[in-house]
Order: C-alpha cells, then structure tokens, then sequence
C-alpha cells in the first residue's frame, strides 16, 4: 500500500465515517494537535532520565491515539467498526502518577519558569501543545459534543506534564527558578 493517495491535495481529507472536510476544518486542527502533543511525548519519552517512565509514556501515546480517533469521526456518522475510548481509570492513572511524584517533590510555591535542562524544555513543549489540543478540543465540542472524557484527559495530561517536568529537574538537578514578577 503507497502513503500517498492524492486524496488531499485539493485541501480536503476523510473522517472516521467517510465525509469529506476541510483540511482547515477544527476538527482537523484538533486531532492534528494532538497528533503532534503525541511526537512531542514521544521526545520526552526517549529522554534517558525517563527511562523508568517508558512504559507510562508509551501508554500516554496510545491514549492519544485513542484522543485523536475520537476526534477524527464523524460526528453524524457511526463508524463501522468498534472504536477504542478514553476511561476514568486511564485519568486515574495520571493522578495517581502525579501524586507519587508530588511525595518527591518540593511544595510549589509561585510559577516556574520553563527550562533549566533540554530534557524539562522538552517536556514543558508538550505541556503547552497539550493545553492547545485541549483549547481546540473544548472549542469544537461546543458545536459537536464529544466525550468529555477526552477533554478531562487531556487537562490531566497537562497537568502531569508540568509535574513530570519538576519531577524531572529534581532529577536532573537542573534549577527550578521561580517567577518573580517585577513590580
């Protein structure tokens, strides 16, 4: 099977379900944004000092396929086969990581200014492509709800991604500077 179809070149590419958008429809601008949130993990995930936290971010990965899936069905059309879902236990699994994390850290106390280490850049890049798929994924359920699991997720995400993002400066003993706003 060839990767290209030239299906797309006129601007236009299929739904889950068939029916035939815009390329710069919201729906694409979402589940394109969490295509990308996904390569961004993918980069955190190859971090060394995340060695011990592949396998929770291999799975990050594959819920995001599951996001992005959701996202590219059409909404007035049943897909012909069974599609996968997001669960509470997979936002479960994030809060629970995020807690034992947070055992290991110190109480944050103002807002921390991203960086300190190319691995924790890395990882606060996901953290903000994230809060965007989120935007794009509340804007488009305003006019085609969805599972709002999906966008419980992807806030839980953002949220483990920013204590992933101490966690690891904690490791990598990497500086966390505070904000300190001029006034």
């Amino acid at each position: 099977m060839k990767i290209y179809t030239k299906t797309g070149d006129k601007g236009q590419t299929a739904l889950i379900g068939g029916r035939r958008v815009s390329k710069a429809d919201l729906r694409i601008d979402a589940y394109g944004t969490v295509d990308e949130l996904n390569s961004w993990i993918g980069l955190v995930r190859d971090q060394p000092v995340n060695e011990l936290r592949k396998d929770l971010l291999k799975e990050i990965q594959d819920r995001l396929f599951t996001v992005g899936a959701e996202l590219a069905t059409d909404p007035g059309k049943a897909p012909r086969q069974a599609m996968p879902a997001i669960m509470p236990d997979d936002v479960a699994r994030l809060e629970q990581a995020m807690d034992d994390m947070d055992t290991e850290l110190p109480q944050l106390r103002a807002f921390v200014l991203p960086g300190g280490h190319q691995s924790v850049s890395f990882c606060h890049l996901a953290r903000t492509v994230c809060r965007r798929a989120e935007r794009l994924t509340i804007a488009l359920d305003i006019t085609h709800p969805g599972d709002p699991l999906v966008i419980q997720y992807l806030n839980r995400l953002s949220d483990y991604l920013f204590v992933l993002s101490r966690k690891m400066a904690q490791e990598l003993t990497a500086e966390e500077v505070e904000w300190k706003p001029r006034l």
